[in-house]
């Protein structure tokens, strides 16, 4: 998917783990398989799960998430995967990685999530959670979280390529329009917040029908809250996008502002990941169609 990634295997993983942390080396250890595009997971024994960046784009999030994961997991009522043991990097792997938390769940793309009405206010009380936390020396946008959070129309240049390489996929006059409209809406004219930066059901984690545990928190940092608020179509239902919006407390530009990055996301998406992601694929159009359809 990506043409600096390095590849990891479990021998690799193995050596990692037998000279930085032996306490755990002859625990079992097998890989976990996901559409995630920039890290890679082993399962180790029961309780824990080692998280290794493909390429150098990533490995500043494993260290962003080793710093202040630990600061937030305490204020969220939702499971979070902290890290429990930081490694270096070593001769065979170049980058700094993760052991963390196992937390266990279906992943949201494949489970059956039994009331999303439930699950629009869970998801909203893990959005209030973050906003609530001091934002004072929180990282602002930048490459570590793809930009997330900073003005919509930071991400217009890139908008109008991808959308222009889309005309067969998608209605690229509709979708043209829906972006015009975010990018009238006024700017967040606050103090920077928390935000995680990329929720969507690949990041979520469902256990007996109910949300579980968020992960993933490479797009970690802080600045308009919209962002976050995209989950509203990249996830939820029409129903449930309501009560989600009043959960989360969305004003009118904030909302507007949310469709916009919904919208982006997907877009951007598309021409780069249509022939090696198939399942971002499905996850972006069906985005798009939720969007259009609430206009």
């Amino acid at each position: 998917m990506h043409a600096n990634k390095i590849k990891t295997d479990l021998t690799l993983i193995q050596r990692l783990i037998a000279s930085q942390f032996p306490q755990w080396q002859n625990l079992p250890l097998k890989e976990v398989f996901s559409a995630g595009t920039d890290n890679s997971m082993y399962r180790l024994g029961d309780d824990l799960v080692v998280r290794l960046p493909q390429r150098p784009e990533a490995a500043v999030q494993i260290l962003k998430e080793q710093r202040w994961l630990p600061v937030i997991a305490p204020h969220l009522h939702c499971e979070i995967p902290l890290p429990l043991a930081n490694g270096v990097p070593a001769t065979d792997f170049p980058y700094p990685w993760s052991v963390c938390q196992w937390h266990e769940g279906e992943n949201a793309i494949e489970a059956t999530v039994s009331d999303f009405h439930q699950t629009a206010v869970t998801l909203a009380c893990f959005i209030n959670d973050l906003q609530s936390l001091n934002a004072t020396d929180g990282p602002a946008p930048g490459e570590h979280n793809f930009y997330r959070g900073v003005p919509l129309l930071n991400r217009n240049e890139q908008y109008l390529t991808a959308l222009d390489q889309i005309h067969d996929m998608i209605n690229t006059k509709a979708a043209l329009s829906l972006w015009q409209q975010a990018l009238k809406a006024d700017e967040w004219r606050y103090a920077p917040v928390w935000i995680h930066g990329d929720i969507h059901a690949g990041n979520l984690l469902v256990r007996n029908g109910r949300i579980s545990a968020v992960i993933d928190f490479g797009g970690l940092g802080v600045g308009d809250p919209a962002c976050d608020m995209m989950v509203a179509w990249n996830f939820l239902t029409t129903d449930s996008r309501a009560v989600f919006r009043e959960a989360v407390k969305a004003d009118d530009a904030t909302w507007k502002r949310a469709q916009g990055w919904a919208l982006s996301m997907a877009v951007i998406a598309l021409p780069y990941y249509r022939n090696t992601n198939p399942q971002v694929v499905r996850s972006s159009l069906n985005t798009i169609e939720q969007l259009l359809a609430d206009i």
